[in-house]
């Protein structure tokens, strides 16, 4: 049977439940119109409603139904990008900002989580960079020699320490990021959405934004129930970009990620397999990650789609890959698949775009959405309160779609689908 669309696997069965929402069906008139229940959304209409904003958030479907719900749940500090890379590409203003930003960024989402009493199995424990080979040492060596010169508290483990810390001897090393730790998505979704709405907002589901128009210096956005009339619109819409706002998918190449969880492990196998529950990846092209849920069950996941020949080819080659790194866990079956998409940028660095007086987004998270997300949104929040370009990390940046961008996305899931068909046979 196809993995439906609306399949959160995992994650849908141990959230707690939604915030009841319901449709827009009435027309209003708002300070701030925020499109996209997700985490940058979320986090937008959260920090507004505190500071008195009249906030009103719109999504086509429901809280953390996009990329949001879909996330493996790591909370990482920074980017794929070397910390030098982004500073060399951005400027030393906008690059020594970010960098700043989403280096800090896991002890936001950790305290947003403490301050409104979130129940999303957050554990601020770290996670493991594992290395793959030679290369893969080479370079999480590199990302420990940047981020030491910049005071962050990472530690190089050997090929010793890392098996330790994750039950397998399959790596050469792992990179150690205190900062850093795990979540349940779609949970943390749904507490951002309840403390917004505790706050003030209010948060409309099966409302898509079916028209957006300019009306003299305000805006007005039609859903099939009804409208709303804002000063200023954030679009936090990303990979899932649709309608009037589909330029922005246009100008991402979407990633498909898959993720397969077993149920709760035994007792005595998870002393043993990650002991410290912290979320792990590797270095490899085509990656992969593993964690633990609060429950102590095991997600494995890496690139591709679970549709088509993929459905069968992705949950085989993540048996087998399993059983290689854990034998242990051989033979255990997934109760769970699931699978979203990341909306991917040509230099693996998010975008700000403007598309309109008072309309802005930030998009291309590269993997990287509960960190960024969350800071993110908190700009948009300050940067519409404000009326200032002060506080952003990014520079405004053209929007045009990407070339080939059809051609990539069947790159990326075919071959991934052709990894992991021979991948881990012996």
């Amino acid at each position: 049977m196809p993995i439906a669309a609306e399949s959160h696997g995992l994650w849908g069965q141990s959230a707690p439940s939604a915030p009841t929402t319901a449709a827009l069906a009435t027309n209003l008139r708002v300070d701030v119109a925020v499109i996209g229940a997700g985490f940058t959304g979320l986090s937008a209409a959260l920090h507004l409603a505190e500071a008195g904003s009249r906030v009103v958030v719109l999504d086509a479907e429901d809280i953390g139904f996009g990329g949001s719900g879909r996330n493996v749940g790591l909370v990482n500090a920074g980017l794929w990008v070397m910390p030098s890379a982004i500073s060399k590409t951005l400027g030393p203003e906008y690059g020594e900002r970010l960098l700043s930003i989403l280096g800090d960024a896991p002890q936001e989402v950790y305290g947003l989580v403490s301050k409104h009493g979130m129940d999303c199995e957050a554990m601020h424990v770290g996670t493991l960079h594992c290395a793959v080979g030679d290369k893969g040492l080479r370079d999480i060596e590199a990302r420990y020699s940047e981020w030491t010169a910049r005071g962050a508290p990472v530690e190089l483990l050997d090929q010793t320490a890392a098996a330790r810390a994750l039950g397998t001897n399959a790596y050469r090393g792992a990179l150690l990021d205190k900062r850093a730790g795990t979540i349940q998505p779609l949970a943390y979704a749904r507490g951002l959405g309840q403390a917004a709405i505790a706050a003030g907002a209010t948060v409309y589901s099966n409302s898509p934004v079916q028209g957006c128009e300019r009306d003299g210096s305000v805006w007005r956005l039609l859903t099939p129930g009804g409208s709303v009339t804002a000063d200023w619109v954030i679009v936090a819409t990303n990979a899932f970009s649709s309608g009037p706002f589909q330029m922005i998918r246009q100008a991402l190449v979407r990633l498909p990620y898959f993720q397969c969880a077993t149920e709760p492990l035994p007792e005595h196998l998870l002393k043993t397999i990650i002991p410290g529950r912290q979320g792990a990846w590797d270095t490899k092209d085509v990656l992969s990650s593993f964690r633990l849920d609060a429950a102590g069950r095991f997600i494995f996941g890496s690139v591709g789609a679970l549709r088509a020949g993929g459905q069968q080819v992705h949950p085989d080659w993540a048996r087998r890959a399993m059983a290689k790194l854990f034998p242990a866990l051989a033979g255990i079956p997934f109760s769970h698949e699931w699978y979203g998409w990341i909306g991917m940028t040509d230099d693996a660095l998010p975008r700000f775009f403007e598309l309109g007086p008072q309309m802005v987004t930030f998009s291309g998270y590269n993997g990287r959405g509960i960190g960024p997300g969350t800071v993110f949104g908190r700009v948009l929040a300050q940067h519409v309160s404000r009326r200032s370009n002060d506080l952003l990390p990014l520079p405004v940046t053209h929007l045009s779609g990407v070339d080939w961008r059809q051609l990539k996305e069947f790159g990326y899931e075919a071959g991934a689908a052709a990894v992991h068909l021979v991948e881990a046979r012996v």
